[in-house]
């Protein structure tokens, strides 16, 4: 592995859980590798609790596309 790369941490997988939040925003979640689904089993749901590489980039897509809907949806109808 590069020194651009982080490196995974040692851990086993059986300490990790799914990434809640990208299981609620993300449609294609089940679709991912399972290592790209999972975040620190004592951590948040965040982008950098992801264990892979991967799952920290699909977070922050994610995250994008959330902002970018809530930014383009229309606001209360004017009377």
């Amino acid at each position: 592995m590069d020194i651009l790369h982080r490196k995974p941490p040692r851990t086993d997988t059986r300490m990790g859980r799914d990434c809640q939040f990208c299981r609620r925003q993300d449609p294609n979640f089940i679709h991912r590798h399972p290592m790209d689904r999972l975040v620190s089993d004592k951590s948040q749901d965040t982008a950098s609790a992801h264990i892979t590489e991967d799952g920290y980039v699909k977070h922050r897509i994610v995250e994008v596309t959330a902002r970018v809907n809530v930014s383009r949806s229309p606001g209360p109808a004017a009377a």
